[in-house]
């Protein structure tokens, strides 16, 4: 972990003055504040950004800068980042990391209690969210899951190519839960963000296919042709659907990952 500007990779906390208007008339004032910002520069050679908040922990989605704009207009903070925020992320990801453990080894209880310690740091963190979703999802309990599904759609961080592996689990934890409205919702979601995923308009078709929706799922499939004419298992299933006398139930594609 490093907070330099060299030639290696840039990783620490910075900091961007800010500038307000406060009041109105004669009695406006000016005044600035000091936004702390958590600074990573991914494998592709881009900066990208994300706000602190005031358990000291990155938050909500990242922005790209480029390197050009953290010279010009951020300070490296090499003792916060040492001080405060890399502290407070070394204990939020081992609240993450044992949650996730506890969650594989079947033990959705311990997982929460994991899970909560990690929200309690960043409400908005996305695997924590995740992660409590599929407790709930494991423990049976779909109001509290439907809960979490609502709190989900609205982070745009949710739905980032980063959190993808994340993000399939959930939707299909929640068609097995016999959740398909929920998953339906959800995938449309992420629809926003990636219109041009086929694999995930193949998933909308096996949720529409367990909701007993023939021609919803036939739409999704044609789509996921549309963006690859060579998405074989769509074009297979396509064809099966076609077929009269079709069981629905029966005719049921494995997801791919979206």
């Amino acid at each position: 972990m490093i907070c330099c500007l060299s030639e290696e990779r840039i990783q620490g906390a910075f900091s961007i003055q800010k500038t307000s208007k406060v009041g109105t008339g004669a009695t406006a004032k000016k005044t600035t504040a000091t936004i702390y910002v958590y600074v990573c520069e991914n494998p592709e050679g881009k900066i990208e950004v994300q706000a602190v908040n005031e358990s000291h922990v990155p938050f909500g989605p990242l922005q790209t800068i480029s390197r050009e704009e953290l010279l010009a207009d951020y300070l490296p903070e090499p003792e916060y980042y040492h001080k405060q925020l890399y502290p407070q992320l070394v204990e939020l990801n081992k609240h993450l990391a044992s949650g996730e453990r506890h969650l594989k080894l079947g033990q959705p209880f311990t997982a929460e209690l994991n899970f909560q310690s990690a929200l309690r740091l960043d409400e908005q963190n996305i695997r924590a969210n995740f992660g409590i979703g599929l407790v709930y999802l494991q423990r049976g309990d779909k109001d509290k899951a439907d809960l979490v599904l609502r709190r989900l759609v609205g982070l745009e961080a949710a739905f980032e190519a980063r959190h993808k592996h994340l993000f399939n689990e959930f939707g299909m934890q929640l068609r097995k839960a016999g959740m398909c409205g929920q998953a339906l919702e959800y995938y449309t979601r992420a629809l926003d963000f990636a219109q041009d995923d086929e694999n995930l308009y193949f998933n909308i078709a096996r949720a529409h296919l367990e909701n007993n929706d023939l021609a919803g799922a036939k739409k999704a499939l044609q789509r996921a042709l549309a963006l690859n004419p060579g998405f074989s298992e769509a074009r297979d299933w396509l064809a099966r659907l076609d077929k009269p006398g079709l069981a629905l139930k029966a005719a049921q594609p494995a997801p791919v990952p979206a």
